[in-house]
């Protein structure tokens, strides 16, 4: 896996939003942001990421906005929350397990341990 690899972006998004909910803070968008904190990747591959996790039900509270029938960008990025079946995927998914190992031994931002 590499750093820009889905599963370690969507393991960053899902533990951050874990973590933050576990300790009632609030979310920082610029921990989200397609050249946030956690990661720095393109944003058309971001808003992609960001898509599917909320049709995915994994994510809430934020929306893509589309216009023109393209991805523009994201809205409520500041409201967004880890839904229960993000959690569950977060900590049964066994791709998202080999993400966290990678994230373990390359990155330098770990949100949480699964």
């Amino acid at each position: 896996m590499a750093r820009d690899d889905y599963y370690v972006i969507v393991y960053q998004i899902l533990s951050y939003l874990y973590r933050s909910l576990k300790e009632g803070t609030e979310v920082d968008p610029k921990m989200l942001t397609f050249d946030g904190y956690l990661f720095k990747i393109n944003e058309r591959y971001w808003l992609y990421i960001m898509k599917n996790l909320i049709n995915d039900g994994y994510i809430d509270g934020c929306q893509v906005v589309i216009a023109w029938k393209k991805w523009i960008t994201l809205s409520g990025l500041e409201d967004v929350m880890i839904t229960p079946k993000g959690i569950d995927y977060l900590c049964d998914n066994k791709t998202i397990k080999r993400a966290y190992e990678f994230a373990k031994d390359n990155l330098q931002i770990l949100p949480i341990k699964l």
